[in-house]
């Protein structure tokens, strides 16, 4: 039975399928396909963590965030560096608030 996918999967992905005694089809994106579909997979990957709070969803979405890292072409210490900076100068979520309007 055909089932059809069109979506970036991991890389060993196709071997499990196989495992499986299907027959994978798939292509290796160029740079424009994978950047546009890493982008996709990050938001299927939040959409599944929202939906069930699983922290399996959750250690997929930090998968799809290093590659979109290493696509930008930054270390994980080059992105640890600015989420810091970043966090220093606007700050975390630690205390909860929410922003319910400006007057």
């Amino acid at each position: 039975m055909t089932r059809e996918y069109d979506k970036l999967v991991r890389d060993r992905i196709p071997a499990v399928i196989e495992e499986t005694g299907e027959r994978p089809v798939t292509h290796v994106a160029d740079d424009a396909e994978y950047a546009r579909r890493l982008r996709e997979k990050l938001d299927e990957e939040v959409r599944e963590y929202r939906e069930d709070s699983d922290p399996g969803e959750l250690a997929d979405v930090l998968e799809v965030v290093h590659a979109l890292r290493e696509l930008e072409g930054l270390t994980a210490d080059e992105l640890d560096a600015i989420r810091a900076e970043k966090a220093e100068r606007r700050g975390r979520f630690e205390d909860r608030i929410v922003l319910e309007r400006v007057e």
